[in-house]
Parts: C-alpha cells; structure tokens; sequence
C-alpha cells in the first residue's frame, strides 16, 4: 500500500491563476517525484495602480512517498 505526503506551496505569475498554477506544480516537480495531485488551497492577486499586477496560488501538493 502506497503512502502519500502532503506539501503546502505558494506560486505566483503575471498572467493568470491557471499559469501560477502550472508554474507551481512544474517548479515543484523539479524536486519531488511522484506527483500525484494538487489542490487550490487559495487564489489571490496584488493590485498596482488599479490593476491586477501578479496571480498568487497556495497548493497542496499529494506525491507518493518511495
């Protein structure tokens, strides 16, 4: 029976949610095998001169444990 470790991650991009995602999970796979999933913990933006400047994501990222 396989075991799963939970890690929290935050990442962020001037695009989009969908992009800080991606660039949150491909950053993290450079380290940590076997992912299996990620979960959006939270979604939230910085505001400069009235707009949207940067999309920040907080992930829960599920890999197995070898």
């Amino acid at each position: 029976m396989p075991i799963a470790k939970i890690i929290e991650i935050s990442a962020e991009s001037t695009d989009s949610f969908e992009d800080a995602i991606r660039q949150g999970i491909e950053g993290t796979a450079r380290t940590v095998r076997n992912i299996q999933g990620a979960w959006v913990k939270e979604q939230s933006v910085v505001v400069e001169g009235g707009k949207i400047a940067k999309y920040r994501v907080d992930l829960k990222i599920t890999f197995i444990v070898e």
